[in-house]
């Protein structure tokens, strides 16, 4: 089903991706598409909390809708949040996340399009809120949600493009200059959103010492919160010297981390794709979820898993983390080799 617009020249668009942060950066190249495909058009992004710090300055987006984690839950934030999507005149609604509370945004902005996923990606209200659904095809989410241009007569991209904004950050410069110098550096990330995708912080240390002994490659353990500063403290004491903790950091001074890193190693969470998006080699540690689905997007990153947590996905999300603990050391340092190995072949 293609679909047309008041102006096929200037039609206005609103993405609804309210949360976590690696599905949001999984649902940029949307952006660049649309642009592409509609350099006249309006587009817009609905969100909350930390992906809206990555959005600022995004290429080709003209506008971020922040809403409040809990607007739904009271009937004065629903009118103001209805009164205000309103006031922009959108034409099409694209909801990369398919549940009730994005697809509620796309709904009430009064677009007369709203394309959303079928069942199994969509679930629960979305799929009576959203008025055109898409079967994905396709594995990796990447591109399942580039499906959602299809009605718009946009095929996806062969090359998905990110295109983070180039922050700036002279503390996060300092900081690197007085623990690396100009040298090459990785970056170690051990936190995740699910208890069962955590890797144990010892072995992540053990990982930091094998990369500056064999790679003469200094680790930056990067954390959020207090109970991945006590692992980035656990990570920097085995490396035996060959690691440095970063401080607290934004998502925007992350990324002027990650930008200039050599490798990145991480469960499957936001720096991991993040660090995919500002195209850094990655070694992802997968548990309780797919590489081929949500792996870092792009063929210089290479994947570790050693089986995959049964159960359904709520199931693998309340698991423990064993089949991340089956991930020997072994196997992500031979990982890292091989992608240190390429770009020193490139």
């Amino acid at each position: 089903m293609h679909i047309s617009y008041r102006d096929t020249h200037h039609p206005r668009f609103l993405i609804t991706r309210l949360s976590a942060v690696g599905d949001c950066i999984h649902s940029m190249p949307l952006i660049g598409a649309l642009r592409r495909r509609f350099p006249g058009a309006f587009i817009a992004w609905a969100t909350q909390g930390l992906p809206a710090t990555l959005l600022d300055n995004y290429p080709g987006l003209d506008q971020i809708y922040r809403v409040d984690r809990d607007w739904l839950k009271s009937l004065s934030s629903v009118s103001t949040v209805r009164r205000e999507l309103r006031s922009f005149n959108f034409d099409v609604t694209l909801d990369a996340q398919s549940l009730t509370k994005s697809a509620a945004l796309g709904w009430l902005s009064g677009a007369r399009f709203r394309i959303g996923f079928g069942k199994p990606q969509g679930r629960e209200l979305s799929l009576w809120l959203n008025n055109i659904k898409v079967k994905p095809t396709v594995d990796h989410v990447v591109e399942k949600y580039l499906q959602l241009l299809e009605p718009l007569g946009i095929e996806i991209p062969a090359t998905p493009r990110f295109e983070m904004a180039e922050w700036q950050h002279a503390s996060m410069q300092q900081f690197l200059q007085e623990k690396i110098g100009a040298g090459r550096y990785a970056v170690i990330n051990p936190g995740a959103g699910w208890d069962s995708k955590l890797w144990p912080a010892k072995r992540f240390g053990e990982v930091a010492r094998y990369l500056g002994q064999k790679h003469q490659l200094h680790s930056i353990v990067v954390w959020a919160g207090d109970r991945e500063e006590s692992w980035a403290h656990e990570i920097v004491e085995r490396a035996g010297g060959q690691a440095s903790m970063a401080p607290a950091t934004s998502l925007p001074e992350l990324t002027s981390v990650l930008r200039g890193a050599t490798l990145c190693v991480a469960a499957d969470t936001g720096p991991l794709h993040l660090a995919a998006a500002v195209n850094v080699p990655c070694v992802g540690l997968y548990g309780p979820t797919r590489p081929s689905e949500c792996g870092p997007y792009g063929p210089q990153h290479l994947s570790v898993q050693t089986y995959l947590q049964g159960g359904t996905g709520r199931e693998r999300r309340g698991a423990d983390n064993s089949a991340m603990c089956a991930i020997e050391v072994s196997q992500v340092e031979a990982a890292c080799d091989q992608l240190l190995a390429r770009a020193q072949a490139a």
